[in-house]
């Protein structure tokens, strides 16, 4: 049936978004001077919103839109790596996967494209940059709450 479809794709999304709450949480708590608790639990909505909007900017280089396009189905699937009923770890294909496809885009796509499609704070900024691997933007600057 369609509506058990649908069901598996929110159950599955909710345990990733779970996940990367908890390894964020304790990020954050092992890091207050790079991300807030607050701005934590922000970045998962803000990391969908992010990846949309870079896979439909038609600056971004193509590759990078089509590793974020297939990164969207590969999620929506019910097929994995690791089958998403084994607790904690069938949800780390998931959150790995998302980590390296983001890392990959944000390089290609470059640190400015980062900055004009993020739609978070400026504390879940500068955490996307340093899970991107590039520059930040000034610890200083003003908080950016755009959302």
């Amino acid at each position: 049936m369609a509506w058990e479809a649908v069901l598996q794709v929110a159950v599955i999304a909710l345990g990733a978004y779970l996940l990367l709450l908890g390894g964020l949480a304790v990020y954050a708590r092992r890091h207050p001077e790079v991300v807030s608790l607050r701005d934590a639990l922000r970045l998962g909505p803000d990391l969908l919103r992010l990846i949309r909007r870079l896979a439909t900017d038609r600056a971004v280089p193509l590759r990078a839109r089509l590793m974020l396009a297939a990164l969207a189905v590969y999620l929506i699937l019910p097929i994995d790596l690791i089958p998403d009923f084994l607790p904690v770890i069938g949800y780390a294909d998931d959150v790995v996967l998302l980590a390296v496809v983001l890392r990959v885009a944000v390089r290609s796509a470059g640190a400015d494209a980062l900055v004009r499609h993020w739609p978070g704070s400026a504390g879940g900024l500068r955490a996307v940059h340093a899970l991107a691997g590039v520059r930040g933007p000034d610890p200083d600057g003003p908080d950016r709450n755009t959302a």
